[in-house]
């Protein structure tokens, strides 16, 4: 499924008052719960094989294993906290907000992300020097991703 019907769907089910959408498609099937204020979203792709042996079909299924979590360099991330597109200058021809080995003062705005047509500027929340830049310009982004270490 296309990751910009997903940000639509999540952000439909996050204004309204529908708590539970599935939907299943060729590619796979999405399922997206809303609860307390928060959007969980589950996607399962099809599966390859059409045929599955008869000893996986007759064990209980298994809690899904969490893939290792990458290592994250020390100091301050800066997460999202939306989802939407990030953009690292306030137009395509200017230079970026920041870079890595930038000097940051809080309340600095360090990045665009756009969410429904509207730009919103995010700003530090440390002061600091920018260390690593873990998301690309244009890049579609979720709530809570890294995008940046400040140190």
């Amino acid at each position: 499924m296309d990751l910009r019907k997903l940000k639509t769907l999540i952000d439909l089910v996050s204004e309204s008052n529908v708590s539970e959408l599935e939907i299943t498609e060729a590619e796979g099937k999405v399922r997206i719960v809303k609860g307390g204020g928060a959007v969980v979203q589950q996607y399962m792709p099809a599966p390859q094989q059409m045929a599955q042996p008869a000893q996986a079909a007759a064990a209980p299924a298994a809690a899904p294993v969490a893939a290792p979590a990458p290592e994250v360099p020390a100091g301050h991330v800066v997460k999202s906290p939306m989802v939407g597109t990030l953009y690292h200058a306030a137009s395509p021809g200017a230079s970026a907000f920041v870079q890595v080995g930038s000097q940051v003062k809080e309340g600095d705005t360090i990045c665009i992300i756009e969410a429904m047509k509207i730009l919103n500027e995010i700003e530090a929340d440390k002061t600091g020097t920018v260390m690593q830049i873990l998301a690309e310009n244009g890049q579609a982004v979720e709530y809570g991703q890294s995008l940046f270490i400040i140190g």
